[in-house]
């Protein structure tokens, strides 16, 4: 009789990434997905250069888009689309809404990214010491995940926001989101390294000599990697969402600086008028939202089928 022992995640890298190809090739809904997600990748780093395409500046005030007779709503078909106008105007303002939602994407999932990537970074530094190292150690930060995960993160959040008035409030955003989100995935990395430490391959570097720390970075660590990428593709929607939803509420990104949510917070006053005006950021940020949503469902289930739906 053959025993067949399951290989460490190290070693299964490969095969796992051919699987990741594999489900890319099979699920049209997740090529879409990250057709997507390119494009907004895109509009977030080179924003300038794509804005400019439509000759509109996010500021710009463009008085003769929209009819002051008419309490200054767009003039024109969708909103004030047209040539000039790829995307419409604002109400009022007549600024161009192409350049203003391009420039929002890039606010808004510039904080979006920032803020999960501090959160993965403190999550798995925080689950590896205490999965591996347990005690004392593992008591601690146990004990900080659940007090940081009992605060009522949105209302310190809006307080936080609130308070600090003059702040850079992009930076703060990231800060403040990411503060309240390494919990998470600092639990999931612990189970996961309570699982590893105790595999043949990680018992046989300690009896070879090495360190706890070369074990960490060879053994434990690319074996959480895919479960954290899996965690990580969806939770991005999770940031993407709060930052709306703070800019939504008034305390987020200052206006004149665009954000998607800030865009619909200022267009809930026209949706009847100028429905145009609420779509446009709202399609935006729906999409983005499904888009990381399903590649994250898929990449959990490659990746850590164990985590995924039964």
């Amino acid at each position: 009789m053959t025993t067949t022992t399951t290989p460490p995640p190290v070693h299964g890298g490969d095969g796992a990434w051919r699987a990741v190809r594999a489900e890319l090739r099979r699920r049209t809904s997740l090529k879409v997905s990250l057709a997507v997600v390119v494009l907004f990748a895109l509009m977030t780093v080179a924003a300038p250069l794509i804005g400019a395409l439509g000759g509109w500046g996010p500021e710009e005030f463009d008085k003769s888009a929209v009819d002051p007779y008419l309490g200054g709503l767009p003039i024109g078909p969708l909103g004030g689309v047209s040539a000039e106008h790829w995307l419409g105007v604002e109400p009022i303002t007549g600024r161009d809404l192409f350049a203003r939602v391009v420039h929002g994407a890039q606010v808004s999932l510039l904080i979006a990214f920032a803020a999960t990537s501090i959160v993965v970074v403190a999550g798995v530094a925080a689950g590896i010491a205490a999965g591996y190292f347990g005690g004392r150690a593992d008591a601690v930060l146990s004990r900080l995940m659940d007090l940081t995960m009992s605060f009522p993160s949105l209302i310190f959040m809006i307080a936080m926001m609130s308070v600090a008035r003059d702040a850079n409030r992009t930076l703060l955003m990231i800060l403040v989101i990411g503060l309240f989100g390494w919990p998470g995935v600092a639990r999931v990395v612990r189970g996961q390294t309570l699982s590893l430490k105790h595999r043949e391959y990680v018992d046989a570097a300690r009896v070879g000599g090495s360190g706890p720390w070369r074990i960490l970075a060879r053994d434990v660590l690319p074996g959480v990697a895919g479960p954290v990428i899996a965690y990580t593709t969806l939770m991005v929607p999770g940031m993407i969402a709060t930052e709306a939803a703070l800019s939504y509420l008034g305390v987020g990104v200052r206006p004149p600086t665009p954000s998607w949510g800030q865009m619909i917070a200022e267009s809930v006053a026209y949706y009847d008028t100028d429905p145009m005006y609420f779509l446009v950021p709202s399609l935006c940020l729906f999409l983005t939202v499904l888009a990381f949503t399903l590649i994250g469902d898929a990449l959990r289930d490659v990746l850590d089928p164990r985590g995924g739906r039964t």
